[in-house]
């Protein structure tokens, strides 16, 4: 318990550290979800849905709603510093997506503690964004902290029940470390 709430305050700690947008990605694989940002933009531009056409982002230039959808693509394609660049833009700083985002990309970059604070964030707001507490769960599995993972199992249960796509997908991530 001691190393969880430890690993909590390190993750919200370290966020203001990551805040500010870098477009240093390089290309990531991965399998998008195929939206225009990762299908028709060139990397470092996102699409702009009132202009019809990529743009190169920046603060103010686009709603959250865009800033949410191509940073959410770039995140699935793999290009998570790109994403990151992009979620940060976005003037609502505690929509728990953008944050969900923020922290799924952060993770996959290898900077689990940070991926932490963001989900922990997105959880003060929304406590029902279960897509948050499955990602919550694996990023847990990745410090090793299996009870952590088994929590946030239980409060998906608690919420969704056993046949949400959010509990099997951590269910299955469970398993599997367990069997490693």
């Amino acid at each position: 318990m001691r190393r969880r709430l430890l690993i909590q305050v390190m993750a919200v700690a370290a966020l203001p550290l990551f805040a500010a947008p870098a477009f240093t990605a390089g290309e990531g694989g991965g399998g998008g979800s195929g939206g225009q940002t990762t299908t028709q933009c060139k990397k470092g531009e996102v699409w702009d849905k009132k202009k019809k056409k990529c743009v190169t982002p920046q603060y103010g230039m686009l709603d959250d709603d865009s800033i949410y959808e191509a940073g959410h693509d770039l995140a699935m394609a793999g290009r998570y510093d790109e994403a990151i660049s992009v979620l940060t833009l976005a003037a609502n700083k505690q929509d728990p997506r953008i944050l969900n985002y923020l922290g799924y990309s952060h993770r996959h970059s290898g900077r689990v503690t940070v991926g932490l604070g963001y989900y922990e964030e997105a959880l003060r707001i929304d406590p029902n964004y279960t897509l948050v507490r499955e990602y919550l769960g694996e990023a847990h599995l990745q410090i090793g902290d299996l009870a952590g993972a088994q929590q946030q199992l239980m409060e998906i249960e608690k919420r969704t029940g056993k046949g949400s796509r959010e509990y099997g997908m951590l269910s299955e991530q469970i398993d599997h470390f367990l069997r490693s």
